[in-house]
């Protein structure tokens, strides 16, 4: 099941919400393909490197030993991946109002652990640009803690991907990465408010920029080789636990605009169109 949006006659997003997935690649909603106002894919669907990745999607590499991101897992013992009986699912449950969505995230033991209300809209719609925002609020009715993590946390260095990840085409391979604190792949693993991705397409002679905030400074994982991948992760270099209970609060905003965007034109549009700060109230 799936919904499309269309915006100046051109579908800039689907949002795919019960997918046809197999459990080894951990089932959950995802956004694909995903066009810039001219038309241009800026998403990448399974690819045969990664199965698991389609487009945009929540993803949870490691919460309390269960995979919630797809493949295997990577074990510190080990020191590699190891595919293990734990890929979980993130199961559509229903939409109370549009663009209101509530989900179950269940083990693939069985367990339900979490609760989910994910909100998301495309807003800032302009001739070259528009933007989706999603938000989520992530609540804990394990019975006792969830620990989010990555395999950095579990040893391996520089792979702390946890939380929204976007996969792009492979023509976007040694793109041009341009942060509020940085620029280039050397962001892996340090602290930005925001980040923007710029790639090439093949068939056409364009550029596309993707440009990602977060409502507080995310730690990124980002990747121009050998494919194009950006996540602000929630746990890079350390785990973040949430108590039974309790509710994990985050929101982000995806412009994905058609052209090169340079520093001058991506730090004035920050200016205008900030990020909000996660949860009621600015709680997280």
């Amino acid at each position: 099941m799936e919904l499309t949006l269309t915006e100046r006659g051109v579908p800039i997003l689907r949002y795919v919400y019960e997918p046809e997935t197999p459990v080894f690649e951990s089932p959950k909603p995802y956004f694909h393909p995903i066009r810039t106002t001219a038309g241009d894919v800026v998403s990448a669907y399974r690819p045969h490197d990664h199965r698991w990745h389609r487009g945009l999607q929540f993803t949870v590499s490691d919460l309390s030993g269960e995979n919630f991101w797809g493949g295997g897992s990577y074990v510190r013992e080990a020191a590699g991946y190891v595919d293990l009986p734990n890929n979980g699912t993130m199961r559509h449950e229903d939409f109370p109002s549009p663009g209101v969505e509530r989900l179950t995230w269940h083990t693939q033991g069985g367990e339900h652990w979490v609760d989910e209300l994910r909100t998301f809209e495309v807003r800032d719609v302009c001739e070259d640009s528009w933007t989706l925002e999603v938000s989520t609020e992530i609540v804990n009715v394990r019975g006792s803690d969830l620990v989010f993590g990555s395999p950095t946390t579990n040893g391996r260095p520089m792979a702390g991907y946890c939380g929204l990840f976007w996969r792009g085409p492979r023509s976007f391979e040694h793109g041009t990465v341009i942060a509020e604190r940085g620029d280039g792949p050397e962001m892996m693993g340090r602290e930005s408010a925001w980040l923007a991705y710029v790639g090439a397409h093949d068939e056409v002679d364009r550029s596309s920029t993707l440009l990602f905030q977060s409502g507080r400074p995310a730690v990124w994982f980002v990747r121009t080789t050998p494919f194009a991948a950006v996540n602000p992760s929630i746990a890079f270099h350390d785990p973040l636990v949430l108590p039974p209970g309790e509710t994990l609060f985050l929101r982000y905003r995806m412009t994905v605009a058609t052209g090169a965007w340079d520093r001058a034109r991506l730090e004035a549009y920050v200016r205008e169109h900030p990020c909000p700060a996660p949860g009621r109230n600015g709680t997280t």
